[in-house]
């Protein structure tokens, strides 16, 4: 496992880390020992740095990463989560109240007197223009309730303007190679001014391991099956945006580039930390083979200019069409 520098928080973390929301609940059914074995196996592997959320599973996640905690002697980092508990889920619900009561519930599913890091959760664009909301999380870090905050954004223009403030110091964004649009400023931009950069969805979904196909079933409690139009919340966090039968056309295409003994996965994690601006990117992962192949990529050599560019002709013939400028 590499490590990189986690923006000016200055922590040094694992380049693949750990997304539990597959742990929590939207993933299809959950077993927690199996879940436990997975997360311990990813310490062993070399993880230090594993995002949640107050929502995953209605706190199941966070508590699942208490028992890592207490059960293991490896430190790690945490970050979580906050403002998807609010209903209806308004930019005027992220006011110091309701922020102050999920960082609350938080610091007790953890069991910590402090989180690492709280990253409001892909709040609606106006969020980014309430300057009071960044005022409630400053009001948070004095109070030692939290050391970091930062935002998980939809839209690269989100991410843009959230690092206008001065004390967010992290964001977390879709970032795959079907959604090459972080790459053209926001990166750049992120490590100029030492924001960190968390990047979700690495996989799109599952559809970059290249073990999907058009006959694919999916539990009725997994997103998969319930969100791919968007209906339960954005419909880029499901397969990227991408729509399913052109993803499985593209990946068939992206299969050819794998070089002999990687696998798909490990290629578009790969392609992922070719760039400069990512700290660490947060593959799911239920089993114990999952895994140990996401944390793998990380031993893999760098991508050729050939293969790079390759990837981006995919991307261009098939993808960009459907997500470039609506994300």
């Amino acid at each position: 496992m590499r490590y990189r520098g986690f923006g000016r928080i200055g922590w040094e973390v694992s380049e693949i880390g750990f997304g539990t929301w597959a742990m929590g609940a939207e993933w299809g059914p959950v077993d927690d020992e199996q879940s436990m074995a997975a997360l311990k196996s990813a310490l062993d592997l070399g993880v230090n740095f594993f995002d949640t959320a107050d929502v995953y599973g209605d706190g199941r996640s966070e508590r699942l990463l208490q028992r890592l905690r207490r059960e293991t002697k490896t430190p790690f980092h945490v970050a979580t989560k906050a403002g998807r508990r609010l209903r209806p889920h308004l930019a005027a619900g992220y006011d110091k109240k309701n922020l102050t009561a999920f960082v609350e519930r938080s610091l007790e599913n953890i069991g910590v007197d402090s989180l690492e890091l709280v990253q409001l959760h892909c709040p609606p664009t106006d969020t980014y223009y309430r300057p009071e909301t960044f005022a409630a999380m400053d009001d948070l870090v004095k109070a030692g309730k939290v050391r970091h905050y930062g935002v998980s954004v939809e839209r690269v223009e989100e991410g843009l303007k959230a690092m206008e403030f001065p004390n967010v110091e992290s964001i977390q964004i879709i970032f795959n190679m079907f959604r090459q649009r972080p790459a053209e400023r926001f990166l750049a931009d992120a490590q100029r001014r030492g924001v960190a950069t968390i990047i979700r969805v690495p996989l799109a979904s599952g559809m970059l391991t290249g073990k999907l196909t058009a006959a694919s079933k999916f539990a009725p409690d997994d997103h998969r099956s319930f969100n791919r139009h968007g209906e339960a919340f954005d419909v880029g966090e499901t397969f990227a945006g991408v729509p399913y039968e052109i993803g499985l056309q593209a990946v068939e295409e992206l299969k050819r580039l794998v070089p002999g003994g990687a696998s798909l996965a490990q290629l578009a994690l790969r392609w992922i930390l070719m760039f400069d601006g990512v700290c660490t990117v947060i593959p799911g992962g239920k089993t114990l083979a999952q895994v140990a192949d996401n944390c793998h990529a990380s031993a893999l050599p760098g991508l050729t200019a050939e293969q790079m560019g390759s990837v981006r002709s995919v991307y261009d013939r098939y993808i960009r069409p459907h997500v470039h400028q609506r994300w």
